[in-house]
């Protein structure tokens, strides 16, 4: 590795280091006046790509405003291009470099999991690290295409979605067996061996094998009416029917494209959208879209190749990867993802034929989502302009930070943050602050206000005390009038954060949606006229965040109310508790419990019962 801090900046500083460079493959960091990272990149020679910075002329404006800007370098040699590939997209997600792109929102996607740990398999959505025993198919674009699906093979296959311990603790049929939608197995209306049957036909239509499925489930019926098991056969008529409608539905899916993901690209004004869809076992799972930032002037093959890396970077890719353009060195990203995956992953631009006509499709759809992303853009932005004119802010705000608090009584109390910016929400950013200040008087909206103000600046303070990150905000909207106006600018002095424009929504006169008075620390207050449009946007924003606290303290309440002894004894999660209830009926019973009835409760070892026996006992 290596740093240094020479005194020049942008062509001379990038010049020096051109001395003891090599040839090596690697991953170079340009640094800023304050050491903060401008832009992480890879190089198959580090010694070329870094003389290609420190030529004068030729550049695009943003490759020119970055190495103006860019005052020291840092180096990190590789064995192989491919690991400097890893290493640059694992050090842009860390990093978060201002002119690198970034994919923002990158969450997890659900999948179906066929729970194994029982005889008797659960289906059900599950989402995070796969560590329960069973199998996993996905990725699934959102809860909603999971849900449909789980649907279908609830209709079909009559699969059990109860938890363990509901299935232990029923006595008769619950509702979807009525309604053909379970086939009971809690109670014995079906054998081990017949249901193992279900289970292994519900893999293979998520494999891709209705067909098979269909004749099989065919042949059956014919023998059941042959028999004169009539009752049995309409049972199988019904779930052909249901499995009839769902292949029709499935119609649009690709029958040549078993595993695969399409990624399709549109660029226009200084955006990118890029939409992926998921197709697994011939059938398409959803898609979703996704908006990296740019840092400016980048090629679609740029943004592609930056973001097929950090996409990647927490899922596995599958077999096959479609693209709607291609990246600066396909085989190197192969290689990269194929390294990643543990097997080899195709990646490809089709030219014709279904793959094409497919990516044809999901590039269709990137272009009119950012059509309708732009659209809304602007009108935002134009509610953003109108703000800043109406409250005579210094710019217009990038970043809106709305506060309220929720509590009954001065019980479980929390308090809620929203964001909103030129994009609209920004959810991924809303934070609760559950109130733990034991000084606080029971509603005291001021001391509440004072340490949800006090924890999120402290905190800010803390991790970007230079403000270079996207998280200070612009302006804070506060749901209060002129005493939670000067109570918060006195939290802010005391906090040193005096610079930040902070405006109270008061109700106003018979406290009417519609006549809301507005207070600025040291002005007198203000309304705006009842059809102006800032005026919805402010409304918008307070309810938003009336909304989120107002569910965060309705969340904590149905917890405190859930709540039981068991929740104290070590080594007792949400699991075990649901098991013990079950089987005894209330913590009440559990406490009085031996040890021995204890260790009669599926998942309580000897050691647990006896922990959980001395707990009610010390």
């Amino acid at each position: 590795m290596t740093d240094s801090t020479p005194r020049q900046t942008g062509h001379a500083v990038i010049a020096d280091y051109l001395r003891t460079l090599d040839s090596s493959p690697g991953v170079y960091r340009m640094l800023g006046e304050k050491g903060d990272v401008l832009y992480v990149g890879k190089a198959r020679n580090l010694k070329a790509r870094v003389s290609s910075y420190a030529r004068e002329h030729g550049h695009t404006g943003r490759i020119a405003r970055m190495i103006r800007e860019t005052h020291s370098m840092m180096f990190l040699t590789t064995r192989t291009e491919t690991e400097a590939l890893l290493l640059e997209q694992n050090l842009i997600k860390q990093l978060k470099p201002r002119y690198n792109v970034l994919l923002r929102d990158d969450k997890s996607f659900p999948n179906i999991l066929v729970a194994k740990a029982h005889p008797f398999p659960q289906i059900k959505k599950h989402r995070g690290a796969k560590s329960e025993k069973g199998d996993y198919y996905g990725p699934f674009a959102g809860a909603g295409a999971v849900n449909r699906t789980l649907n279908q093979l609830q209709r079909v296959f009559l699969l059990r979605n109860c938890t363990d311990a509901v299935f232990e603790s029923r006595t008769r049929p619950c509702l979807l067996y009525q309604i053909k939608r379970c086939s009971a197995p809690c109670v014995g209306r079906i054998s081990e061996q017949d249901y193992g049957a279900l289970v292994e036909d519900a893999e293979l239509f998520l494999k891709g094998r209705s067909t098979k499925i269909q004749a099989d489930l065919a042949a059956e019926m014919a023998a059941a009416a042959e028999a004169m098991e009539y009752e049995r056969a309409a049972a199988l008529r019904d779930r052909i029917k249901a499995l009839t409608a769902v292949q029709s539905v499935q119609a649009i899916n690709p029958r040549g494209i078993a595993e695969a993901d399409l990624v399709a690209l549109h660029m226009d004004g200084g955006q990118a959208c890029v939409q992926v869809f998921f197709i697994r076992g011939n059938q398409s799972w959803g898609n979703r879209d996704f908006y990296p930032r740019l840092g400016g002037a980048e090629s679609p093959d740029e943004v592609m190749q930056a973001f097929l890396m950090q996409f990647y970077d927490n899922k596995v890719p599958p077999r096959m990867v479609l693209l709607s353009h291609g990246v600066e060195d396909m085989d190197l990203m192969a290689e990269a993802l194929s390294e990643k995956a543990g097997r080899k992953v195709v990646l490809g631009v089709p030219q014709r034929g279904e793959k094409a006509e497919m990516v044809e499709n999901a590039l269709r759809n990137a272009r009119e989502s950012l059509a309708r992303r732009m659209s809304e853009s602007a009108a935002q932005m134009r509610l953003l302009e109108g703000l800043a004119e109406a409250f005579d802010l210094p710019a217009t705000p990038q970043r809106i930070e709305v506060y309220d608090n929720s509590h009954i009584m001065g019980t479980n109390a929390v308090g809620g943050m929203v964001v909103a910016g030129p994009e609209g929400w920004i959810k991924s950013q809303y934070r609760k602050f559950n109130i733990k200040g034991t000084e606080i008087t029971p509603g005291d909206d001021f001391g509440m206000m004072k340490e949800v103000l006090t924890r999120r600046f402290s905190r800010l303070l803390k991790e970007d005390p230079d403000r270079q990150g996207e998280t200070w905000p612009d302006l804070l909207l506060i749901d209060g009038g002129a005493g939670q106006v000067s109570a918060v600018h006195e939290i802010m002095a005391d906090l040193g954060v005096e610079d930040i424009p902070m405006i109270g929504v008061a109700k106003g006169v018979d406290r009417d949606h519609g006549k809301e008075e507005f207070h600025r620390f040291g002005q007198r207050p203000f309304a705006l006229r009842m059809n102006d449009p800032v005026l919805y946007f402010i409304q918008r924003m307070r309810d938003e965040a009336h909304r989120w606290a107002i569910g965060t303290h309705r969340a904590k309440r149905a917890k405190a109310v859930s709540a039981t002894p068991l929740d104290e004894v070590p080594g007792v999660g949400a699991s075990r508790k649901r098991a013990l209830l079950a089987h005894f009926g209330s913590a009440k019973a559990v406490s009085r419990a031996a040890v021995a009835d204890l260790t009669a409760v599926d998942g309580i070892s000897e050691g647990l019962a006896q922990k959980i026996y001395d707990h009610f006992r010390g």
